[in-house]
């Protein structure tokens, strides 16, 4: 795996804030380009990568450990924890909200160049996905990667989908365990 995270511009909506609609009070979205060097300069973070939002193992056990594991990993000096997927904005979006996210943050790489330069785009087209992530996290500090997890069999069009090197629990773990 490489040592720094690639410096890339992804492509997210945000709420504007400053434009509300009159009948629901929420507020409009807006396009905002953001680098990586914006999202992890000067932090330690954990980036978790994973083949899709709303697919069963990653909404049933993945990013919801990870939320729930938040103070535990901000105890162990981390600043931010990110979802990231190949999948657009407005998909990521839609399914930190119906997460209940506070404290996991989302980031769509919905073009997939990220996790292509990071050396993790697979075919899955055996389940008609078409190039998603595989799975993995890493630990950031800054750019540089101060270690990672990745799941065992990547190849394109895997038959498995595993789950065991990134469960939150054991990246938790292994992040004591550098500390010590």
């Amino acid at each position: 795996m490489i040592t720094e995270l690639p410096r890339v511009t992804f492509k997210t909506r945000v709420p504007d804030e400053s434009s509300v609609c009159p009948i629901t009070g929420d507020a409009s979205y807006i396009w905002k380009y953001v680098t990586t060097q914006e999202l992890f300069d000067g932090k330690k973070s954990i980036v978790f990568s994973l083949p899709g939002a709303f697919t069963p193992t990653c909404s049933t056990y993945q990013l919801p450990d990870f939320e729930k594991l938040y103070p535990q990993f901000e105890a162990q000096g981390i600043d931010e924890i990110y979802c990231l997927s190949v999948n657009d904005s407005f998909v990521m979006n839609a399914w930190a909200k119906d997460q209940n996210l506070e404290n996991v943050k989302v980031i769509p790489d919905g073009s997939g160049e990220f996790t292509r330069q990071m050396g993790m785009l697979v075919d899955k087209d055996n389940l008609g996905f078409g190039q998603r992530s595989w799975r993995y996290a890493v630990y950031v500090d800054g750019q540089k990667i101060v270690h990672s997890w990745v799941e065992p069999g990547r190849e394109d069009n895997a038959g498995d989908d595993p789950y065991g090197e990134t469960v939150p629990s054991k990246v938790l773990a292994d992040l004591v365990k550098l500390g010590d």
